[in-house]
């Protein structure tokens, strides 16, 4: 903006043109600071300068002050001599108010008053005297922050100008799953995770229930960590995925593939080893110890463990012969025992699964 003197030669006559040769000159002295488009932003002051001096009469030419906004003043000036006299008229527009200016988003909020992706704010403005020129749009796309903004601006046609901002939540990252495992059990599975910046999370199960294709087998808050899952087909395979969402509805998910057991644990049925596995049943309740049968083609092993587990050898000797793990597939039972290992008293089979060796005999 331009702050200064503005001083306009304007000939005499209405017409801006002398009266006649000799006649003196009516000249404006202009005090303000000029904006855009011929408008003024502050107080505006007339003076204006008639030559020569002396002159006879004067008519509308005292300084005048234009201390409010207006579209139009127009100020005119007379000064006669003794041979004529000559008319000057200046048009003052004055707005020195910024204009009143509004921000909205271009969308509602994602979810509870978040917002998950990016987003746009318009502006609009209002100005009473020079009107509107022109408004900022902006779009905001991070970081994530609970007191996001974005900013923009109304200018108006004198070039006063207005900053707002818009103020919003925002969230687009989804929260983290640092780790989803299953611990097996008889006919069920133990699922844990670890989640970080969730508000809920859910698990999917497929194949779901009575037949379903899916189902969701779980719903809580963002600080569950587990949830066991019961009632499994024992051999059937499963799929789990876990969902997290956050209070953007920003989701993460990961899936874990699970093959149900039943009773026996470990090594999962059907699943190949390369080292002597280290088996794995439910206990039972009461059993002073167990019987452990293996077999490939015929009973080949057989061992009194009193805890429920039992570290296969890589070679043994059964019934005086010499057997070690060679490549293949095995089958394995246990029966709970209870009383002492020479009354030989036995509960109901425990259960029966297989392995495959594929490490060296």
């Amino acid at each position: 903006m331009l702050i200064g003197v503005a001083v306009f030669l304007l000939p005499a006559g209405a017409s801006g043109r002398p009266d006649a040769p000799d006649v003196g000159s009516v000249v404006p002295i202009i005090y303000g600071t000029q904006g855009t488009n011929g408008w003024y932003v502050t107080n505006v002051t007339v003076n204006w300068l008639i030559q020569p001096l002396p002159y006879l009469s004067s008519e509308g030419c005292d300084a005048r002050t234009i201390a409010t906004d207006t579209v139009n003043v127009d100020l005119t000036c007379t000064a006669t001599w003794s041979d004529g006299s000559a008319t000057s008229t200046v048009h003052i527009k004055r707005d020195a108010t910024a204009p009143v200016v509004n921000a909205l988003a271009e969308r509602p909020a994602d979810a509870n008053g978040w917002y998950n992706h990016s987003l746009a704010v318009g502006f609009s403005g209002t100005d009473a005297t020079s009107q509107i020129a022109s408004c900022t749009r902006a779009t905001y796309a991070g970081p994530d922050s609970p007191n996001a903004s974005a900013s923009g601006s109304c200018r108006d046609n004198a070039g006063n100008q207005t900053t707002a901002s818009y103020a919003f939540k925002y969230d687009a990252t989804p929260p983290t799953i640092r780790s989803l495992n299953v611990k097996p059990g008889n006919r069920r599975a133990k699922l844990h995770w670890n989640v970080q910046d969730a508000s809920s999370v859910q698990v999917v199960r497929t194949p779901g229930n009575k037949g379903a294709a899916q189902s969701v087998v779980f719903s809580g808050a963002g600080s569950a960590k587990s949830y066991t899952d019961r009632k499994l087909r024992a051999g059937r395979r499963y799929q789990y995925s876990l969902t997290a969402t956050d209070a953007a509805a920003n989701q993460a998910t990961k899936a874990l593939a699970y093959l149900a057991r039943g009773a026996l644990l470990f090594p999962a049925p059907g699943e190949r080893v390369t080292k002597p596995p280290l088996l794995v049943w439910t206990p039972v309740r009461g059993a002073s110890y167990y019987n452990v049968i293996l077999v490939r083609g015929r009973r080949i092993f057989s061992a009194w463990p009193v805890e429920a587990r039992l570290h296969l050898p890589r070679a043994w000797t059964y019934h005086g012969r010499r057997y070690k793990l060679r490549p293949g597939t095995y089958s394995w039972f246990v029966w709970p025992g209870y009383g002492s290992l020479s009354a030989g008293r036995y509960g109901k089979l425990l259960g029966g699964s297989t392995f495959t060796f594929g490490g060296s005999g």
